[in-house]
């Protein structure tokens, strides 16, 4: 379990990103972690896996505290940062430089995971395009079968059929006893595929739901009139009409838009908070 006791950080006083945040992440659920560039999805990651530190309040792993780098901390989680570096070494090579550091490391789910992301095993790995690099981060990331698996904007660079591929390796690899964090803008990447969903902007939390929940308290839909007296989060113009997110008063059962779940919430935070409120 990962808890947030308070945490408040910020680059500096003059922007702070998030201010007294407590929260509990229970283990067993993908989540999909959205907001714009600069919203602070990177930095919720970092403060997790440890490099960064709160300026006041506590992130709790398990129980410990990663700013304290334990050995025992750092081989249950990993962390996929959005910039992709690899060095001049072949993927054996790197394979067993790195994988030792991980003791569930599987080398039968590595080379399975390559070969769904068509990255050639015997490849040296920075003469690869970059698609490609992110694929093998990605193959060798799942591969290392961490309790905590932090993935920062993962399909940028992927083409469409890799995206596909991602989605269908993220659901064969989770678990009961994982967490699966995805930060991504690309909302339409993440559906279909994520359990629970967290809005951010701004360094603020807006949203923290399951997706059983929205689909519970929210109904999507397109309509030639929106009802009067709707309590309405959402609306966007279309070619049939009106697509509309609104409040489920009826209980009926609707597909969810999570890019315009996004735009909803980020547009009407107070909206969204007095239907789910956080704390």
């Amino acid at each position: 379990m990962i808890r947030f006791d308070n945490l408040s950080f910020g680059y500096s006083h003059k922007k702070m990103l998030y201010n007294n945040l407590t929260l509990s992440v229970e283990n067993g659920s993908i989540y999909g972690l959205l907001g714009k560039n600069g919203a602070g999805k990177s930095t919720l990651l970092k403060n997790i896996a440890g490099t960064l530190f709160p300026i006041k309040g506590t992130v709790y792993v398990d129980g410990i505290e990663p700013r304290d780098r334990k050995p025992s901390f750092l081989r249950t989680i990993y962390y996929l940062a959005e910039d992709v570096y690899v060095p001049a070494l072949t993927i054996k090579q790197y394979q067993a430089l790195f994988a030792p550091f991980y003791p569930l490391f599987s080398q039968d789910d590595f080379y399975k995971n390559l070969r769904e992301l068509e990255v050639g095993i015997d490849s040296k790995l920075n003469k690869l395009s970059f698609g490609q690099q992110k694929k093998f981060v990605i193959a060798f990331a799942l591969a290392c079968n961490t309790k905590i698996l932090l993935m920062d904007e993962p399909t940028n660079g992927l083409d469409i059929p890799s995206k596909a591929q991602f989605r269908k390796l993220i659901a064969s690899a989770m678990n009961d006893e994982r967490i699966i964090f995805i930060s991504t803008h690309q909302i339409r990447d993440l559906e279909n595929m994520i359990d629970k969903v967290m809005i951010v902007d701004n360094g603020n939390l807006l949203l923290y739901s399951s997706i059983t929940e929205i689909g519970e308290k929210l109904c999507f839909k397109t309509v030639k009139q929106i009802p009067e007296g709707a309590n309405i989060l959402y609306t966007e113009k279309m070619l049939r009409g009106t697509s509309v997110i609104m409040e489920n008063i009826n209980g009926e059962d609707t597909a969810i838009n999570l890019e315009h779940l996004f735009n909803g919430v980020t547009e009407n935070p107070a909206i969204a908070q007095k239907i789910f409120p956080i704390n």
